[in-house]
């Protein structure tokens, strides 16, 4: 059964101390029991004022945090807690301006370097993909440029979104990607990335391709040339999305998302849209939690680089 707080006071007595963390960090990632990298040995001993683990049979130490987001870090896990409650919380959430006062950092840059190596943990290693009937569609995203015409992107990112169906109307996971380009390698290798094959898509024509079909998946598609139909009733769902994330966008952030690094806020905008009927702010804790002891280290260098998946 999962273990998690259920409220402010409730996450406040369990995580007040850096033991405390440690040991719920330790029962996260092993829930059966220490294993050592090593030798894959059951049993250590505490070793250090760090917590360090040592294995009984090999002498390897290591840390809960080795090989995570929180390696080598040095303020204390209980502000790193606080921190990931305060992004999980309904929506907007915390931004990182907001970190510098709400937890005493001492910088904006170390605020922001938080913010995107928790936007990092918010994609868990091999999640499921989507199944079912799925709606997929592009959208642009980026200043407006005059003079751009058909498929002339100039500096906007062309973003891949696809989105389950629920009935008739309801709407299901989401999958956003910020893709290359519309082309025949760029589509194809969104879809089989974010959907599992023997679904269904529901496209207006731009990624009919024989590979999808010839991977098993099915292809409904309703064109839009000489279709009076406004594009938001005929993909209803991704339009319903795309104009969600904009919103999110431009009133949480006020627009000031890079290209660069507009991959981590799509991260953050699924990871808050697939548990949006979740009844607890703590499971979106507990599971952010998880997914942080999944996703390696990311040094601010890395972060401001490249993005993550370009």
């Amino acid at each position: 059964m999962e273990d998690y707080p259920r409220n402010l006071g409730e996450f406040e007595r369990r995580l007040a101390t850096e033991a405390a963390g440690r040991a719920s960090l330790a029962a996260l990632r092993w829930p059966d029991g220490f294993r050592c990298p090593k030798c894959g040995g059951s049993k250590a001993w505490r070793h250090g004022p760090r917590g360090l683990l040592e294995c009984a049979s090999c002498g390897r130490q290591t840390s809960v945090t080795a090989g995570t987001i929180f390696q080598d870090t040095r303020p204390p896990l209980t502000m790193w807690f606080r921190a990931m409650w305060g992004v999980t919380a309904p929506k907007p959430g915390l931004r990182a301006l907001g970190l510098p006062q709400v937890l005493g950092l001492g910088s904006y840059k170390t605020a922001w370097t938080w913010r995107h190596k928790l936007r990092r943990a918010m994609v868990r290693p091999g999640r499921d993909r989507l199944h079912g009937h799925v709606e997929v569609d592009e959208t642009l995203w980026g200043a407006k440029e005059p003079g751009l015409r058909g498929r002339d992107y100039g500096h906007k990112a062309l973003v891949a979104v696809a989105v389950e169906q629920l009935g008739r109307r309801g709407l299901g996971r989401i999958r956003l990607q910020r893709i290359a380009d519309a082309s025949a390698q760029s589509l194809p290798a969104f879809v089989e990335e974010a959907v599992e094959p023997g679904s269904v898509l529901h496209t207006d024509g731009w990624i009919s391709d024989d590979r999808l079909e010839k991977r098993g998946y099915g292809q409904r598609i309703t064109f839009r040339r000489g279709d009076p139909t406004s594009p938001a009733d005929l993909l209803p769902r991704v339009h319903r999305v795309v104009g969600l994330l904009k919103r999110w966008l431009l009133g949480t952030h006020h627009g000031a998302v890079s290209v660069d690094h507009l991959d981590y806020y799509l991260d953050e905008f699924t990871f808050r849209f697939n548990r949006r009927t979740s009844r607890h702010r703590g499971k979106l804790f507990y599971r952010l939690a998880q997914q942080a002891l999944a996703v390696g280290p990311a040094p601010y260098a890395r972060l401001i680089a490249h993005n993550h998946k370009g």
